[in-house]
């Protein structure tokens, strides 16, 4: 009997007509002769309403306590899920994070998953039992409660296919599967069969939030394949695997992101331990810094322009301010006003001219571009925040992708 994860993020279990929607699928799969392991994330808002309500109580709550509160909203969902198979004569058993054996180091609200003993879960499925597993969080070195960031019930469900062997992935959502472009974007953007992990990570790490990066970099290292799918219409959707079983076009898809902003150090004097001490004293804030571009320096000077989350824009500010005071550059400069496009695509690799078509559309556009950063398989612009949309269906159109078969 093969076996199957699946995962059903908030919206496909937002309240009980959803939640039975979701039992009879996992019901119907189980009838079909495979084993199967479901991993939930909160219903709809719940997370950030018991987020919105602890910092009611307390300005700077304790990260223990949060992560015992937020992580309740996904037991809420484990148990109702449970009670729904149940009600239609499937057996089942709910199991926490810390119940199903999820390790994860001691880092509160953003924990790392360090093993998997899944020996309770393995048990309940050998004993013909549907399982239905909490994600999002864990239990530490130190036997406390972990969550493991936003979004990270993804991380669960392929962490916890890896350690079970399990035959297949699959990531329930409220879209149909991975698109070449936003459709809200672009009209006529078309769903992907398949992706190639490393395209996927380049998505997710350019502004595509189907998959969280964190997962699917976990599925590559232990080569879970991954089926995004719709729960609103249980239709086929994109399949992320081995390059090697993809077959590849130049370019799958464009992404966009307006959540980073920009930093430039004008007059830096060029020599030697300058970006080290820059880019330390931002490392030492947390501040994770993206794209970074220096000039040529012709007269002695140079400019230095990083990118990094537009939520970290005070402390970048004044953490640049002060080491650039020190190293005697000319000013610092701000802007939150950006945006990122990027193309992706494993066939990039091997054709020319990409680069060249992209900044002739923009430029045709009249988008201005101010960075520029590449990978064997992207090529990313930074432009204005208000030309974005327009960036985007320009390029789209230019690489004619609503052609690209689904």
């Amino acid at each position: 009997m093969t076996l199957v994860v699946q995962k059903f993020g908030g919206t496909s279990v937002a309240d009980a007509d959803r939640i039975r929607a979701v039992a009879d699928h996992v019901v119907r799969t189980r009838r079909r002769g495979h084993d199967v392991v479901v991993v939930v994330s909160a219903m709809g808002r719940s997370t950030d309403d018991l987020l919105e309500l602890a910092y009611k109580v307390a300005p700077e709550p304790p990260a223990r306590e949060l992560d015992m509160l937020i992580s309740a909203g996904e037991r809420i969902s484990m148990a109702l899920l449970c009670m729904a198979i149940d009600d239609l004569g499937e057996p089942s058993s709910s199991f926490t994070g810390s119940q199903a054996g999820i390790v994860t180091d001691t880092t509160h609200g953003k924990a790392k998953i360090l093993e998997i003993r899944a020996d309770r879960v393995e048990e309940a499925v050998a004993a013909g039992k549907i399982v239905v597993v909490a994600g999002f969080q864990g239990v530490s070195t130190d036997r406390e409660v972990t969550t493991l960031g936003r979004g990270a019930s993804d991380l669960t469900a392929v962490a916890l296919a890896a350690a079970l062997g399990a035959d297949a992935c699959e990531i329930y959502t409220d879209v149909a599967g991975v698109y070449t472009a936003d459709p809200r974007v672009v009209p006529d953007a078309r769903r992907l069969k398949s992706l190639a992990f490393e395209e996927m990570l380049e998505m997710a790490a350019t502004g595509g939030r189907v998959l969280a990066a964190r997962s699917v970099e976990y599925a590559r290292n232990h080569n879970v394949n991954l089926h995004v799918r719709s729960s609103f219409t249980w239709e086929p959707g994109t399949w992320v695997k081995k390059e090697e079983e993809v077959e590849k076009a130049i370019l799958s898809g464009v992404t966009h992101d307006t959540s980073e902003a920009k930093v430039t150090v004008v007059g830096v004097p060029d020599r030697p331990g300058i970006a080290a001490r820059l880019f330390r004293a931002l490392a030492d804030e947390s501040v994770n810094v993206d794209m970074i571009e220096q000039n040529v320096s012709v007269t002695g000077l140079a400019d230095i322009s990083f990118t990094f989350p537009k939520a970290d824009l005070t402390v970048a500010m004044r953490v640049t301010e002060a080491i650039a005071a020190d190293l005697g550059a000319a000013r610092v400069a701000g802007d939150s006003d950006i945006a990122r496009i990027s193309l992706i695509g494993a066939g990039m690799k091997t054709h020319p001219g990409v680069a060249a078509t992209m900044f002739e559309t923009l430029a045709a556009e009249g988008l201005n571009i101010e960075m520029i950063s590449t990978s064997p398989i992207r090529i990313s612009c930074v432009v204005r925040a208000a030309d974005v949309e327009k960036g985007v269906r320009a390029l789209h159109a230019a690489f004619e992708l609503e052609t690209l078969q689904p």
